[in-house]
């Protein structure tokens, strides 16, 4: 047989002898439509559960004195881009690489982090205004960081910010949260059974999502050692920075615990639709794994930072943690029943009496 010799495959559409053209493969983009469609109905669902331990007074005292949000607000497009372009200086990585970094440290706030915030005990009022806050902010922030910190390397007019789909992750994340809201409100009983159901569910999903996300791509996973590191080391950063600037602030523990997690867990889905709409796809191999690295590092992380905290609380802590330098922060009192928190007091009211 000849060297040029070339055996074509049954199903291509154009054969010149050398080279084959196959038809396009809609199974895998299909799979992942119907995936982010049912993710995104599920996390909307979270967040209404989650809503449900919000009050609108205290949401709105955020607001209006916004000290915790601008601690967020430098963690999220202060740090994190610088982080990520230290980074991308000190591994030496390909350009194409560095600004996929670069993205990933400008995106917004992920809502993974309420639903861990939740399990550490933080101040969900604080965190569920830093997501929609971060992912307000980002519209203009993230073409301008990216503007700063990509020009380095590549013509930061060829980046692609989707619009569109930051409209849809605050859409996602404002409405859900404002019925839940509304529903704790009205009927603050049933509220709390919902945000005890939704906080479990919400757990799940983070897992899920994980898993899901580590099979459906299993044929990307071959990339560079180096963005495995960084991938690895990029949340450990943000979330130690974040925990610091927020201890320097003198913000309470629980706030502390809440802008870490804000920190260090970005949206990840965002950064993938970029990639996807910024690089033509013999670039995307070099790259497109690194969202879904960083996405699972940042869960693990998470997971064991919510582990350690109720290990701690548990086995060390008596008392229950006191926020007294804000009258805005929150105790979601965890799986505690409304009843044995009246009951605890009119105990109180009957030894003072």
């Amino acid at each position: 047989m000849a060297v040029n010799d070339h055996i074509c495959l049954e199903n291509v559409t154009i054969c010149n002898g050398t080279s084959c053209l196959l038809p396009p493969d809609n199974y895998n983009y299909i799979l992942n439509l119907v995936l982010s469609t049912v993710i995104t109905i599920l996390l909307a669902l979270v967040m209404f559960s989650l809503g449900c331990s919000v009050e609108f007074k205290k949401f709105w005292g955020h607001i209006r004195r916004p000290w915790g949000i601008t601690v967020g607000f430098l963690c999220q497009f202060g740090i994190m881009p610088i982080v990520g372009f230290i980074l991308a200086l000190i591994f030496d990585v390909l350009p194409i690489q560095a600004v996929v970094i670069l993205i990933m440290g400008c995106c917004p706030g992920g809502t993974g982090s309420n639903i861990l915030s939740f399990w550490v005990d933080g101040d969900m009022d604080l965190s569920l205004s830093m997501t929609t806050s971060s992912t307000l902010f980002a519209l203009g922030m993230m073409p301008l960081c990216l503007f700063i910190y990509t020009k380095k390397w590549v013509d930061s007019n060829s980046i692609v910010i989707p619009y569109n789909s930051i409209g849809i992750s605050l859409a996602t994340l404002v409405v859900p949260v404002g019925v839940g809201m509304f529903v704790n409100y009205k009927w603050p009983r049933q509220a709390k059974i919902i945000l005890k159901i939704g906080s479990i569910t919400g757990g799940i999903l983070i897992i899920a999502v994980a898993v899901i996300g580590g099979v459906l791509y299993k044929g990307s996973w071959a990339i560079e050692p180096k963005l495995w590191i960084v991938g690895t080391i990029f949340p450990i950063v943000g979330f130690i920075n974040g925990f610091l600037l927020a201890c320097l602030s003198n913000l309470s523990w629980s706030r502390c615990r809440t802008v870490c997690l804000e920190t260090g867990m970005q949206n990840t889905q965002l950064c993938s639709t970029i990639v996807q709409l910024s690089f033509p796809p013999e670039q995307l191999a070099k790259v497109f794994t690194f969202p879904l690295i960083y996405s699972i590092f940042q869960i693990l992380l998470a997971i064991l930072f919510m582990a350690g905290y109720r290990i701690v609380k548990c086995f060390c802590l008596k008392q229950e943690e006191k926020d007294t330098e804000s009258p805005y922060a929150i105790s979601n009192e965890g799986f505690e029943s409304k009843e044995k928190a009246n009951e605890l007091s009119l105990t109180n009211g009957n030894l003072k009496a």
